[in-house]
């Protein structure tokens, strides 16, 4: 299908998964690379009793966590340039 075909084709219904390969498609930036991280046993524990409460992994809630913080922080930076 060619690029003005599929355009109109988007334009009109607005549905163009049947006109795309999504076997290839791939996530940017969500290569997975393992890291090993000592954490203190009282933060261990304190990360489980969370993860249980909430009934996800420990390594689910450290994910989740580090990407809220790391989200928060990226907002700030942008605030701080847009405030210069």
């Amino acid at each position: 299908m060619k690029a003005d075909e599929f355009d109109k084709k988007f334009d009109e219904d607005g549905d163009i998964l049947d006109a795309l390969d999504l076997s290839k498609a791939k996530r940017t930036m969500q290569d997975q690379r393992r890291v090993n991280v000592d954490f203190p046993a009282w933060m261990i524990e304190s990360l489980d009793k969370e993860a249980d409460r909430i009934g996800v992994t420990r390594q689910s809630i450290i994910k989740v966590w580090l990407a809220e913080r790391l989200e928060e922080l990226a907002a700030n930076k942008a605030l701080q340039r847009a405030s210069r």
